[in-house]
């Protein structure tokens, strides 16, 4: 799956503060996730968080 820093993204869960969008602040092994509404960040294994990504928002202009 080709997730990049910056990208937003939309899970099939949503975090317990109600909010389903996730910036994308590191990629690796593990992922480092912000959520837009609440603000906590959250270190998540890749094999869980691509296995949970509905949809990827990308800036268009971004490349």
């Amino acid at each position: 799956m080709d997730v990049q820093v910056g990208d937003k993204i939309i899970t099939k869960k949503p975090h317990p503060c109600g909010s389903n969008e996730f910036d994308i602040l590191r990629v690796g092994a593990d992922f480092k996730i912000k959520c837009t509404k609440c603000g906590h960040e959250v270190m998540v294994a890749r094999s869980k968080i691509e296995r949970n990504i509905k949809k990827i928002l990308r800036d268009e202009h971004r490349l």
